[in-house]
């Protein structure tokens, strides 16, 4: 069903988020940034889907590219 489908994009977002942030807690820069490719892959196609609002995936991409630059500093 579409609820199913839906739901199911929606968790896949959430994970690919916590995956970055995860990366970003160890302190390993370079797979922060291999995970960040993949998530903003994710949110981008959830975005295009219409299932969330595209300003919303943006936020979301813009924070956590903040975090990771915020890394070296």
């Amino acid at each position: 069903s579409r609820r199913a489908r839906n739901f199911s994009y929606r968790t896949e977002f959430r994970t690919s988020i916590k995956k970055v942030l995860k990366a970003i807690g160890s302190g390993d820069k370079a797979a922060a940034s291999a995970e960040f490719i993949q998530a903003q892959s994710t949110i981008d196609k959830i975005a295009r889907k219409g299932i969330f609002h595209k300003n919303k995936a943006a936020r979301h991409k813009s924070r956590l590219s903040a975090k990771i630059k915020a890394m070296t500093a």
